[in-house]
């Protein structure tokens, strides 16, 4: 049983020891225990981190700055990084950004000023999975956490299948790219796979389920509820700005994911 919600500020950090990191194969599917890695330059907050999560069985690795994360990621993948936005010198959105351009398989989820919407913006701009307001509970980040880490297994679990035939195979052909629904994966016109965050396929795939439907914001948003997603408006937005960076030819002249003024998006497969 989960313990009561307990806000930041509240538990004492008693002292912890560094677990060996376990994180994601070449293939992005999870090898042992999850792990955990915290940045965060407050030290309290780091130790209540490891604590607290070490004790829900996580493997957990604490870094103070983005410099110190660069390290540790060197030593080992983790499954999913917690970053606070707001360090000295390099910020958590630079650190995002260089973490998700080298492991887009790894979670990304930040720890934001409360209130701040441009740094949520910013966040899944850079490609991040999930956004939490300090302060918080840590239950809500415990949850928050599993709930990436759950999308990371299906993603990975999809990958992980041997490719079926190309008659059986569930894929989606648009433009010059094919979405494949069984092994979530996203290929280019050159056969590759093309990086997708979880969030992203996820967005995809519904778009690609209702071809030629234009599908307004609350749909799209009640669709999120049902399968367990965590959006706001803005994000839909974003989530599609960077799908158009992947798929189309040219972004700012959509011709799969368009816009449909004053509804929403349709997707057209060609």
């Amino acid at each position: 049983m989960l313990p009561a919600p307990v806000p930041l500020g509240h538990m004492p950090a008693r002292r912890w020891h560094d677990r060996a990191l376990v994180g994601l194969d070449e293939g992005g599917a999870m090898v042992g225990q999850a792990s955990l890695l915290v940045v965060d330059d407050e030290p309290e907050l780091r130790a209540l981190l490891a604590e607290y999560f070490g004790a829900q069985g996580f493997a957990v690795h604490t870094a103070e700055s983005a410099e110190q994360a660069r390290e540790c990621v060197a030593r080992g993948v983790p499954s999913v990084a917690v970053l606070d936005i707001n360090m000295p010198g390099e910020n958590g959105l630079s650190l995002a950004r260089w973490l998700r351009e080298r492991h887009p398989a790894m979670g990304l989820l930040m720890l934001t000023t409360a209130g701040d919407s441009v740094d949520r913006v910013v966040g899944l701009e850079v490609g991040a999975d999930d956004y939490l307001p300090k302060p918080f509970e840590l239950r809500e980040l415990l949850a928050r956490v599993r709930a990436v880490l759950r999308r990371l297994s299906v993603a990975a679990a999809g990958t992980a299948v041997a490719a079926a035939p190309a008659d059986t195979a569930r894929r989606v052909a648009f433009g010059a790219c094919a979405l494949d629904l069984e092994q979530r994966r996203l290929l280019g016109p050159d056969g590759l796979d093309i990086a997708i965050t979880a969030a992203e396929f996820d967005l995809l795939a519904l778009f690609a389920q209702h071809p030629n439907r234009p599908l307004n914001r609350d749909q799209i948003m009640e669709q999120a509820h049902n399968r367990g997603w965590d959006v706001f408006d803005r994000s839909i937005d974003l989530r599609v700005m960077r799908l158009r960076r992947k798929i189309e030819r040219n972004p700012d002249k959509p011709e799969v994911l368009k816009t449909v003024r004053g509804v929403g998006y349709v997707f057209v497969p060609q």
